[in-house]
């Protein structure tokens, strides 16, 4: 019973609390903030990209692919993560050719 009690009274956090970012070379930037199990932030495919993020184990380097073609355009951008995952912190950047790469090799994490 005090286990039970002790299990009630802890705060809830979600087991992903990341911050991801795209940063072109014209210096403009999106970013949005993403929590896994449960789902929310302000990822607009907050629900895909968790699942992406879980079946990577939360290795970025690890995401699916998606399938689909992109177009051959050099508009390089970087995509940053930063925050934890699963109480393991996150900090990773990666150069991608375009934004539609960028989407498509994250399994959709980067796609904002």
């Amino acid at each position: 019973m005090a286990s039970m009690l002790a299990m009630a009274g802890a705060p809830s956090h979600p087991g992903a609390e990341l911050a991801l970012a795209l940063h072109d070379n014209g210096g403009h930037a999106g970013t949005v903030n993403l929590e896994c199990h449960p789902s929310g932030g302000t990822h607009p495919g907050r629900g895909k990209a968790c699942r992406s993020l879980t079946l990577a184990g939360g290795d970025f380097d690890r995401l699916p692919r998606e399938a689909g073609m992109c177009p051959l355009i050099w508009a390089p951008v970087t995509a940053t993560a930063t925050g934890r995952w699963q109480a393991k912190p996150v900090l990773w950047t990666h150069t991608y050719p375009n934004s539609c790469v960028a989407a498509r090799e994250s399994g959709g994490v980067f796609d904002f």
